[in-house]
């Protein structure tokens, strides 16, 4: 019923739905959080880049103290050599950064903020030159340079924070296969924000990982022989599709590196 002064209208006034309306925010809240592109979600710099390097830091300082660091005069030695080399190409001080050969059958080798690298000496017997040792080198340099760490764990923020408010709206609301709706909007922010987020970040990372490798007088070809030499030791492993992993499958990566190294060599003969 109208409950306006003068109003003659006795018929009785139907409110909205309110469990509609709710369901209808979410949803577009969960479109947009999902829909929100990576560079907007990193770009929001909830964490700082101190905060993050210091988070760096300290995982580097854990990794070191639970692993074993490899104390082989030579694989230490090809490990600084090839870090100075690629570092000093790619404009970055020598001296602010740190390295470390850890004793790990993973093929692997991994890059913090704040300048930590670390490589498994699994990785290292897949080597057969310096060069392709600068394939790795450049990477995960590229990857600090271009501050990938601190854009993923701003993106993982802004994403946690927008699931978590919807949680509370769902809760709030009492609304029906509540978990199933977060769940879902969950593994869209995944699969349609973090992942393809992290894969850009790998091809970005090979992209001026081949460049440094160049300048540092490394040839860039060696890049897709040593992502050759990978795949076939990885061969036998069960692999998920490229949209659900945070890398990009070994011959999408093969083929850009190759035309990535074609352009250096020429961008360096010119040179």
């Amino acid at each position: 019923m109208c409950r306006r002064p003068g109003c003659t209208d006795l018929r009785p006034h139907r409110h909205p739905d309110r469990r509609a309306i709710l369901v209808t925010l979410v949803g577009a809240a969960g479109a947009l959080t999902v829909g929100c592109s990576p560079q907007q979600l990193a770009g929001l710099n909830l964490v700082s880049d101190e905060e993050v390097n210091q988070m760096g830091a300290t995982t580097w300082r854990r990794t070191l103290r639970q692993s074993r660091v490899s104390r082989d005069a030579a694989a230490n030695a090809i490990v600084r050599r090839v870090c100075e080399r690629i570092i000093a190409a790619s404009g970055s001080p020598v001296g602010q950064w740190e390295y470390a050969v850890i004793e790990d059958q993973t093929p692997n080798a991994f890059a913090l903020p704040g300048g930590k690298i670390g490589v498994h000496t699994g990785i290292l017997r897949l080597m057969e030159t310096d060069d392709q040792l600068a394939t790795v080198i450049g990477h995960e340099v590229g990857h600090v340079n271009l501050a990938h760490g601190q854009q993923r764990v701003n993106a993982q923020a802004a994403s946690q924070i927008g699931l978590t408010v919807l949680n509370i709206a769902l809760a709030a609301g009492n609304v029906g296969y509540a978990n199933e709706i977060s769940g879902l909007l969950g593994a869209g922010v995944n699969y349609g924000v973090i992942l393809p987020f992290s894969r850009d970040h790998e091809y970005e990372a090979d992209q001026v990982g081949v460049t440094y490798m160049a300048d540092a007088g490394y040839d860039p070809a060696q890049a897709v022989t040593f992502w050759q030499r990978m795949a076939r030791a990885s061969s036998g492993g069960q692999k998920p599709p490229e949209w659900a992993s945070t890398h990009p499958s070994d011959d999408n990566r093969i083929e850009r590196l190759r035309a990535l190294a074609s352009l250096e060599r020429n961008r360096v003969r010119r040179g």
